[in-house]
């Protein structure tokens, strides 16, 4: 009795420092989106470490965004984790759709939603097939792009929240988060991978054992697709995977890091470029909670998704007592009147001790 409530105290603090640290890096992240690294480490003289407006020139700003806020990123993992809670940690499918739903109508940050969730909402809003998203012509094959986004993969790490050291659980609790918007291969692989590394994060204090997480459950994404979803052509997230991490095993520096990257791997919102680059971030700053949000807010482009994912992990790992401190307080009274955090984790604790245990 007294391992299991150590358990759980355990849990909740690193549930409550995952769910801290990617919204953090959401925030941190959102004034730099789609702007590229030269742009950005010539304003802010480096790595971006403090939360700033954001400028009308990226998705945040022209959405009246404020300094600190999440965006549809961590927003939407918050909802997840809200469904979770409320499923008592059995969410379904029809758990997931009128979790999306509840949030494409209720939240302010609906209006940032992704090209892939945003097709699936409208035609779930109206009724019709939602099959028929992105279909060309008068076949079923749909157009690569749609459903090869990160959406799934940014909100999904309170699947592996409430499964920790279970990745095969937290892999299939995944995948009915990715379905039906993200219905591909290299989603599905990807969203895995982000929520196999949390919840392996969960229960160990070795960076290596969660890379090999991230790993496993990338495999295990690619068999569910095989069974569940489609297989698409173009680049395939564990062969992205693989580069990201000799790159991040290779690198002398932050610039050097971040440029090849970008180059090689890619920071955009496919699912196989910016999800192996936040784990290829998670490599590179060994665990260290805020150069990994200042790394990813600083990577280019999808800035704010790949602080979300990779910040989510590395919370996990690291508790919350290894959180950038000052930037903390300014976060939760940014986003207090949307989510309370502490309750957040408090519930999901409940439910990641039941299943450990």
């Amino acid at each position: 009795m007294k391992e299991q409530f150590l358990n759980k105290l355990i849990f909740q603090d690193r549930i409550l420092a995952s769910l801290l640290l990617a919204g953090m890096g959401d925030a941190l992240g959102a004034p730099t989106e789609q702007w590229t690294i030269e742009e950005i480490f010539k304003k802010y003289g480096g790595l971006v470490l403090d939360f700033d407006i954001p400028p009308e020139d990226t998705f945040a700003g022209a959405n009246a965004g404020k300094r600190g806020e999440v965006t549809d990123d961590a927003s939407q993992m918050y909802y997840l984790a809200r469904a979770m809670i409320a499923a008592d940690g059995a969410l379904d499918q029809a758990d997931w759709v009128a979790c999306l739903l509840d949030w494409a109508s209720n939240s302010p940050k609906a209006s940032f939603m992704g090209p892939s969730t945003a097709g699936i909402v409208k035609a779930l809003q109206e009724g019709s097939d939602t099959a028929l998203v992105g279909v060309i012509g008068t076949s079923r094959r749909k157009m690569t792009s749609v459903g090869t986004t990160n959406g799934a993969a940014m909100r999904v790490a309170p699947a592996g929240l409430i499964y920790p050291g279970n990745i095969d659980a937290a892999c299939r609790q995944a995948l009915i988060t990715c379905l039906p918007s993200h219905d591909t291969n290299v989603a599905i692989s990807a969203a895995c991978s982000v929520a196999a590394a949390v919840s392996q994060a969960l229960v160990s204090n070795n960076l290596h054992d969660v890379i090999n997480g991230a790993i496993e459950g990338a495999h295990i994404g690619e068999q569910l697709a095989s069974e569940h979803a489609r297989i698409v052509a173009g680049p395939q997230y564990i062969a992205r995977l693989e580069m990201a991490l000799s790159i991040a095993a290779e690198a002398t520096n932050d610039y050097s890091f971040l440029t090849r990257m970008e180059r090689m791997v890619g920071n955009s919102v496919l699912a196989a470029e910016s999800v192996p680059a936040a784990l290829g971030v998670v490599a590179y700053s060994k665990g260290d909670a805020l150069r990994t949000i200042a790394l990813s807010a600083s990577i280019g482009n999808d800035t704010d998704s790949i602080a979300t994912m990779a910040g989510s992990i590395v919370g996990a790992l690291v508790g919350t007592e290894k959180l950038p401190q000052n930037l903390i307080q300014e976060f939760k009274q940014a986003n207090k009147a949307d989510f309370d955090l502490d309750k957040l984790a408090l519930a999901l604790a409940a439910i990641a001790g039941r299943n450990h245990g």
